[in-house]
């Protein structure tokens, strides 16, 4: 019984070293973000979020400090959690 025990528990943090070994978050915990990209008809803004919502598929409503609400397809939406505005540039750029 107890070597059942030691091999179940050795598995598990193998496979705990395998996964975090391969740049990937067991726990992904940050949901905040401050700006968001949106491409719209052809042209891209960037806005400051005061709050966001993921739906069910591709849809997330962005809505902005002042007030605007934005319903836009995850697929033309990026959100950045930034320090600077020189940081969107960057991630516009890659």
């Amino acid at each position: 019984m107890k070597k059942r025990i030691i091999i179940a528990i050795a598995a598990l943090c193998g496979c705990v070293t395998m996964l975090t070994g391969c740049n990937y978050d067991l726990v992904d915990t940050n949901y905040t973000y401050d700006k968001a990209v949106i491409s719209l008809n052809g042209k891209t803004i960037v806005v400051d979020i005061d709050k966001w919502t993921d739906y069910e598929g591709e849809q997330l409503q962005v809505i902005t400090k002042d007030g605007t609400v934005i319903l836009t397809s995850s697929f033309n939406c990026v959100l950045l959690k930034t320090d600077s505005d020189e940081d969107i540039v960057g991630a516009l750029s890659e």
